[in-house]
């Protein structure tokens, strides 16, 4: 049975689906947890139109310097919004900037319709490395409640 002793749940979330999901994963683990913050401004329909063309453009954003360093965790747990069919800009940002810092990672997102595939791909290409679990919650999920897909999400890392 594999043990990660320090774990951190680190995501973006515009709109606080990937935030509840983070919450939930976090307080099921005991684990540290950190919101980013984009310094680009993403609220109202404005935020939101620059938001899945920056995504789908590949950019990267300006994120607020973090609290934790993701080389002081056993397993780092990244989550995003699915934005445009893949991750957010301030997720590519944290990628980018730590990849080499994280020794292993899983991934989880949210989104209304579907891209959860690609942005897995995404991550994983960014990370340079494969996600020990992922787990992503759509619209329907939502409405039903996400407790079980979070607990054999959980179950799988801890496996």
């Amino acid at each position: 049975m594999k043990k990660y002793n320090r774990i951190l749940v680190v995501y973006y979330s515009r709109t606080g689906n990937t935030r509840a999901m983070a919450e939930m994963i976090s307080v099921k683990l005991d684990s540290e947890i950190e919101e980013l913050n984009d310094e680009t401004n993403r609220d109202g329909i404005l935020g939101y139109l620059k938001g899945g063309m920056d995504a789908s453009r590949k950019k990267t954003t300006a994120i607020a310097k973090t609290k934790h360093n993701p080389a002081d965790f056993d397993l780092v747990i990244i989550g995003t919004p699915v934005w445009a069919f893949t991750l957010t800009p301030a997720i590519r940002t944290y990628l980018e900037t730590n990849s080499n810092s994280i020794k292993e990672a899983a991934f989880f997102c949210s989104m209304d319709g579907s891209g959860h595939e690609r942005t897995f791909t995404a991550m994983e290409t960014l990370l340079g490395k494969p996600p020990v679990a992922v787990i992503e919650t759509d619209k329907k999920d939502r409405a039903s409640g996400i407790e079980d897909k979070i607990h054999a999400f959980v179950e799988k890392i801890q496996a």
